[in-house]
């Protein structure tokens, strides 16, 4: 069991022991460090068209889903890593962000500035609804409560809410929309409008780096979250909510938040779907949408932040890639192989590809949860430390350290 660490536990008076913890923290848990850490995240997502080139993973349309979902998971995990609640129903988020940013395409204006946010407050306030239903309970029940307000939210989409989404066709932008502001700017032209902002059509690479500016936004957001006071509330729900209880803080109220706020990050990847591509189905909202943001956190790091960014990027990367190999492709590769050989090659990987590519996810999921139970970032942690093995204070060595710690 967790054991509570009080301010007078660390000895001296509550300010001052709240003083000595923040000037011991290390220097990327501080506020320069954050914005440290925010610079380096940016240098590496504002760059990736050069570096990602070589793998195949360049061009507008896949970054601009890196991106996307990236957003999509770091808020999931804000909830999920940060609070231990698992939830199963983000999709609908995702799809309600998409719904309302192609209404305000149709409506005002094709300008992101309007339709984006409008994406965001739509799937907060949703957020807030389903997380004050589903809340009431924790664990396994909380979870099927936001798997049930999602398939509701899907089949509301796709049968019984068709005035306003369409259907099974979906909904799309079309020349007879009113766009009230762009009429009123003289901005409507002959053809079929295309998102932009303000004049820039987001599109190609223009596209990519408006949704990787909105990530590195979310991703300070969440970094400022994980190292604020209410961050260390959520992280203390997820270590013991009964002791939080006993204590006399009251757990719901951080919770909601934490749910409120993943689900504007949902409902903001939505938006940066329609932005990309105007277009919102019903499909957005399935169950398999939030099994995949389960997966993409699970499998980069549940509780970090790079880990759910690296994670989408590797899901879509295998998507878009590995789906795309057909029985050609693979001929080519083992084309050094004798003609006996290559074809016993091509039967036995052939599975894996193209439709399959789901059987090459499952397999390194399988890798990943048996052998890093905390994803990619344990993976590059114990890498780094085999390069550098800090050495205690009082000059013994690791394992004699190690030796007593555990002896004690």
């Amino acid at each position: 069991m967790n054991s509570a660490i009080t301010p007078t536990d660390l000895g001296g008076t509550p300010h001052e022991t709240t003083r000595k913890t923040r000037d011991s923290r290390p220097f990327f848990a501080t506020t320069m460090g954050d914005y440290a850490f925010t610079a380096i995240f940016a240098a590496a997502v504002l760059t990736m068209p050069i570096w990602l080139a070589p793998i195949g993973a360049g061009y507008p349309d896949i970054l601009q889903k890196f991106a996307i979902f990236g957003i999509f998971a770091i808020g999931f995990n804000i909830l999920f890593g940060f609070s231990g609640y698992l939830s199963f129903g983000h999709a609908a988020f995702l799809g309600t962000g998409s719904y309302a940013a192609v209404w305000m395409f149709k409506l005002l204006s094709m300008n992101a500035i309007f339709a984006v946010p409008f994406a965001i407050i739509v799937a907060g306030l949703l957020a807030l609804v389903i997380g004050f239903v589903c809340l009431r309970r924790a664990g396994i029940y909380f979870s099927i409560l936001t798997l049930a307000f999602a398939q509701m939210s899907y089949n509301l989409a796709y049968s019984v809410l068709t005035p306003i989404t369409n259907g099974e066709t979906g909904l799309q932008i079309s020349r007879s929309d009113p766009r009230l502001i762009d009429r009123a700017l003289g901005e409507v032209g002959a053809g079929l409008p295309k998102p932009n902002f303000f004049g820039i059509e987001l599109q190609g690479y223009p596209g990519f780096y408006f949704c990787a500016i909105l990530l590195v936004l979310g991703f300070f957001l969440a970094l400022r979250i994980r190292n604020s006071t209410f961050g260390m509330m959520l992280f203390a729900i997820k270590s013991n909510q009964n002791r939080m209880g006993y204590t006399g803080f009251a757990a719901r109220p951080y919770l909601l938040t934490a749910f409120v706020i993943s689900g504007m990050y949902a409902g903001l990847a939505g938006g940066l779907l329609a932005v990309t591509d105007p277009l919102a189905g019903a499909d957005r909202m399935q169950w398999t949408a939030s099994g995949e943001v389960v997966l993409m956190t699970i499998l980069g790091g549940v509780g970090t932040l790079l880990g759910p960014v690296i994670g989408a990027a590797v899901m879509k990367y295998l998507e878009q890639i590995f789906s795309s190999f057909n029985d050609g492709f693979l001929y080519r590769s083992f084309d050094f192989l004798p003609g006996w050989a290559q074809n016993v090659a091509v039967e036995i990987t052939s599975p894996f590809v193209g439709e399959g590519w789901h059987l090459t996810l499952g397999l390194l999921f399988m890798v990943i949860v048996i052998f890093l139970p905390g994803g990619i970032m344990e993976g590059l942690r114990r890498i780094g430390a085999l390069f550098h093995k800090p050495k205690p204070a009082d000059g013994t060595t690791g394992d004699t350290a190690a030796a007593r710690a555990n002896h004690q």
